[in-house]
């Protein structure tokens, strides 16, 4: 099976972070997606306790995606991918990022390890990626080009942006005084 993995602070999920998953998953990309909220990022901040975030995208979960509370406590995404592989040893990995990320991805920890699993990687807009994907070799990646790009993001929803949010998640955020 193609299981993807979707790291990410996820503070909070919206339609965006779901239409990526189902873009994927319709499109045959993978089998089964896994979405891990990190209890925390380098360059991240005020993030709501990781239990609201995992809350928040059980509204997403079903047969097919999965929401990850088991890897969760792993500083390091190579971390996180090690530890999947012990429990889905029969699966191929793929790790699901957005292209801001592969600006950076070459100061990742320990990414020679992965580099061992297929990279996909979602284009929003940010243009020619190859300069960045050939000098860690092409046969990584996968880059999807094609897909519908949404601007939207996690900070806009916080800022109070509601058109793109899950109606139970908004109204989680509200219960629970969240992003105030």
């Amino acid at each position: 099976m193609k299981l993807g993995v979707y790291v990410g602070t996820f503070n909070p999920p919206h339609n965006g972070h779901l239409k990526v998953v189902r873009y994927l998953l319709e499109n045959e990309y993978v089998d089964k997606v896994l979405i891990l909220p990190t209890p925390a990022y380098w360059d991240k901040t005020n993030l709501v306790e990781l239990k609201h975030r995992i809350n928040m995208l059980k509204f997403y979960e079903e047969e097919k995606i999965v929401i990850d509370t088991i890897h969760n406590n792993y500083p390091y995404t190579y971390q996180v991918l090690e530890s999947i592989k012990k429990d889905y040893p029969k699966d191929s990995l793929y790790l699901i990022i957005g292209s801001d990320n592969l600006i950076h991805f070459n100061k990742w920890k320990n990414i020679d390890k992965i580099l061992t699993y297929k990279i996909i990687v979602m284009n929003r807009g940010t243009g020619d990626l190859n300069s960045y994907i050939e000098p860690l070799g092409e046969e990584h990646f996968i880059v999807i080009n094609d897909f519908p790009y949404i601007d939207i993001s996690s900070t806009e929803i916080r800022l109070g942006k509601e058109e793109n949010m899950n109606r139970e998640v908004l109204n989680y955020i509200k219960k629970n005084n969240l992003y105030q």
